[in-house]
């Protein structure tokens, strides 16, 4: 009973999932706040089932240990970005949808969750220290990752972007692997401080792990039905509104961060930035690896090109954001105020996106 209870939040989801397919006709026709009223509620079942998948995560990394931890982790947690994508993509024809929601979440994930995490940290303990090798091997890919993925594309020609896709998938999907391995094994330890101190996800139960895994499975099965019930909201929603063309990406980015957002603000609380800074760049750097190839994959198979080249001020922001990132994490502490300037660039990114210039 104690588990059953436990996981009531998936259950209203899939009442609120029924409840939105039976309504969905009837809103759309009546639209206005009607409309925007189902969708903040199909929003909030999503996020809510995206924690619990999270939690299911994290029991099971924390039984199975590493390197299966970290790779149930970041696949569960991409994952539900993935599916919301896909289903996001069947919608009404959005080219540059998967460039801006892999935008979105590195905004979310560097500034959004370490700026917010560092001036936690550093209000309650001043300098909070990590690992610096962590962030150099954060950063060094993460470099590499996106120039491959979002800013070589803007120089492939019509004529050969399937010769370049095929190349990006079969390189990011190497480049995963290898740091993959790096981080649990050869370099462990980079990602790893000596004052840290482990902690047990919540469980208590013990129950079996086919029983997670079945919750997770069954979870991110959800969150896709879940989402077409957003896109087509969405869609309705936006068509011949001045609202801005990026909320889509935004709310993915959202969902997926969301649950990330109150980890890293916890482990914060606890003096604990080694968490935050493999949650903050960790995150970046598997949405950008294991989310692009998946999209670039589906445009090969479609023979659509997915819009991957930024546009010069998303490329502005993630030039800033970088420079912000490495002159911050490069002593193995941080504070308050290195926060502030990586909230702030956040701030910028909500404005822009407010003025629908991004």
């Amino acid at each position: 009973m104690k588990y059953l209870k436990s996981e009531i939040p998936i259950a209203i989801a899939f009442v609120i999932l029924i409840l939105g397919y039976t309504l969905e006709h009837a809103v759309l026709k009546q639209g206005g706040m009607t409309l925007w009223s189902l969708l903040l509620v199909i929003l909030t079942a999503i996020i809510t089932v995206a924690f619990r998948i999270a939690h299911h995560a994290e029991v099971l990394a924390l039984r199975f240990g590493e390197p299966y931890g970290t790779l149930i982790l970041t696949l569960a947690a991409v994952s539900v970005e993935v599916v919301i994508l896909v289903v996001l993509l069947h919608g009404e024809p959005n080219p540059t949808l998967a460039r801006d929601t892999v935008f979105a979440a590195v905004m979310f994930d560097i500034n959004g969750i370490l700026g917010l995490a560092a001036i936690v940290g550093g209000l309650k303990h001043g300098n909070t220290k990590y690992n610096v090798d962590s962030s150099n091997s954060f950063i060094a890919m993460l470099l590499v990752a996106i120039g491959i993925g979002m800013f070589i594309p803007d120089f492939v020609p019509e004529s050969q972007w399937q010769i370049y896709s095929v190349f990006s998938v079969g390189i990011m999907a190497i480049m995963y692997l290898a740091f993959l391995r790096l981080q649990t094994v050869e370099h462990r330890r980079f990602f790893e401080y000596s004052e840290d101190i482990d902690e047990e996800a919540h469980d208590i139960l013990h129950s079996p792990n086919a029983l997670h895994i079945g919750v997770m499975v069954g979870a991110i099965i959800l969150v896709g039905l879940l989402s077409e019930i957003l896109s087509v909201l969405l869609d309705t929603g936006l068509s011949g509104s001045n609202l801005p063309k990026a909320i889509p990406a935004v709310l993915v980015a959202l969902i997926s961060a969301s649950p990330e957002i109150l980890t890293a603000l916890k482990a914060a609380q606890r003096d604990r930035m080694q968490t935050t800074v493999n949650i903050a760049l960790g995150a970046s750097l598997a949405t950008v690896l294991l989310t692009l190839p998946v999209i670039e994959t589906i445009a090969l198979i479609n023979g659509e090109r997915i819009v991957m080249a930024l546009t010069p001020i998303q490329a502005g922001m993630l030039l800033l954001t970088f420079l912000t990132v490495m002159n911050n994490l490069h002593d193995g502490e941080t504070n308050a105020i290195e926060g502030i300037s990586h909230f702030a660039l956040f701030a910028a990114f909500i404005a822009l996106v407010a003025m629908g210039l991004i």
